[in-house]
């Protein structure tokens, strides 16, 4: 059997639909429809209903997704173990939040490439939502999940790292330099400049200060940090960001850390699809940003 076949099958299994299967498979529409009925007419049943709103899985269908996801994992483990031997190489992709990938990242590819320089690592900055998607989906080979917990579907996360966050203003600020700490019921008063929604510290944040009895912040998202760093750096709010991504603004005195509540730290999570067997060169690029990360 060409399971070429069974990948199709699994992405249209996936998707639900005729159009976003091939869109992720890269091939036309109708080389889907085409490939779907010659692996129906193979297996002598069929795996989808075509209805309006889709394509649904038959109960056929669905006792033989897990076999197909078995058979090309089973495939993938003899293609690695064919090439285990001689240079580490590949394309690698990795997704990660903003925050990872412009404080960490970095370094993971630069020592990668000295260590080995056949690697190619692309990195997709996205959400966790897209991120855990993107690995059930095949478009990803591992991410890096910035949440205070894991816990999906076919995904398998191992927590690596913590990263501790700040509380931020400009140094001219009225709340910088306070001896006394700042408490909730102030904070809740004061204008915040916050990374988008889904950005579980951001998010975690904002929660917390809705929370407080008569709380009356003013909560504006961005979809980049480097927004939200300008608009603090400016002196118009405050903002709640990871260490890593502000310890040179704090070295320069553009930022200051804000005298306040314990902030708790997010924990990093280094996750992978739970079925699919990683290549030598995505094992290179897992094993150097645990390193990193421990460094």
């Amino acid at each position: 059997m060409d399971t070429r076949l069974l990948q199709t099958f699994t992405a249209l299994a996936r998707t639900g639909s005729f159009t976003g299967a091939a869109a992720e498979l890269q091939l036309a529409q109708s080389t889907v429809t085409v490939q779907i009925r010659a692996l129906e007419n193979t297996l002598r049943t069929r795996l989808f209903d075509r209805l309006a709103r889709g394509a649904m899985l038959t109960e056929a269908g669905r006792r033989l997704l897990t076999l197909a996801e078995e058979v090309l994992e089973a495939e993938s483990r003899l293609f690695a173990a064919a090439t285990e031997d001689g240079p580490v190489s590949g394309t690698v992709v990795v997704g990660a939040g903003e925050t990872l990938c412009s404080a960490h990242l970095p370094g993971v590819i630069a020592a990668l490439r000295r260590l080995h320089p056949d690697v190619e690592v692309h990195l997709q900055a996205c959400s966790t939502a897209t991120a855990v998607e993107g690995l059930r989906a095949g478009r990803l080979d591992c991410a890096l999940l910035l949440e205070e917990q894991a816990d999906y579907p076919d995904v398998t996360a191992e927590r690596i790292t913590s990263q501790p966050l700040v509380l931020l203003c400009a140094p001219e600020h009225p709340l910088a330099g306070r001896e006394q700490p700042t408490t909730w019921q102030e904070l809740a008063r004061e204008n915040f400049f916050l990374h988008e929604e889904g950005c579980s510290y951001s998010d975690w944040l904002a929660q917390r200060l809705q929370a407080v009895a008569g709380a009356q912040p003013r909560l504006t998202r961005f979809g980049g940090i480097e927004a939200t760093r300008a608009c603090v750096t400016a002196g118009l709010g405050l903002t709640v960001l990871p260490h890593a991504n502000v310890a040179e603004s704090l070295r320069d005195g553009r930022l200051t850390a804000v005298p306040g509540p314990s902030l708790p730290d997010v924990p990093v999570y280094l996750a992978r699809h739970r079925r699919r067997r990683p290549s030598r060169a995505a094992r290179a690029v897992a094993a150097q940003v645990v390193r990193h990360f421990h460094a």
